[in-house]
């Protein structure tokens, strides 16, 4: 168990939940090895998103091995609502997603445009051999270019 997350050897200090919620920081307090009296924002945002109760909850019906990650992860979805408050984690999601629907779709032209000059130039190197007539010319055709390669 991580124990000198909320407390300093020999000082009794209290963690950040117990100093927020004005109460003595018992030596078993459950938010103690999880939310240090040094970063009380942590705890804070938890807190304003969840509750404290709910979090006591949740943190007391885990094994002491997952607490640590469900901490983390609690900290990171109430951070990401009280920036977003409608969607949370999932509108960074989403943002992100559609980031990398566009940086594909670029990639792609890019490539198609890539692969037109390479035909240009091999076209034009070769088209002595053959009449004007019989060169080929590719057409990139770019009015799709904003739907999504990959998406569902």
């Amino acid at each position: 168990m991580k124990e000198s997350g909320g407390r300093k050897q020999g000082a009794l200090s209290p963690c950040a939940a117990c100093k927020l919620l004005r109460r003595r920081c018992a030596k078993d307090c459950v938010f103690a090895p999880y939310f240090p009296a040094d970063e009380p924002q942590k705890f804070a945002s938890v807190h304003k998103v969840f509750g404290a109760s709910n979090v006591n909850k949740m943190l007391q019906e885990l094994p002491e091995h997952q607490r640590s990650d469900a901490v983390s992860s609690m900290v990171y979805e109430a951070n990401a609502r009280v920036r977003d408050p409608v969607y949370g984690c999932v509108g960074a999601i989403s943002s992100l997603q559609q980031q990398i629907d566009s940086l594909q779709t670029q990639l792609a032209i890019a490539q198609a445009e890539v692969v037109h000059m390479r035909m240009r130039q091999f076209g034009s190197s070769s088209s002595s051999n053959y009449p004007p007539s019989a060169t080929m010319d590719m057409v990139v055709d770019h009015t799709n270019a904003s739907e999504s390669l990959w998406s569902c």
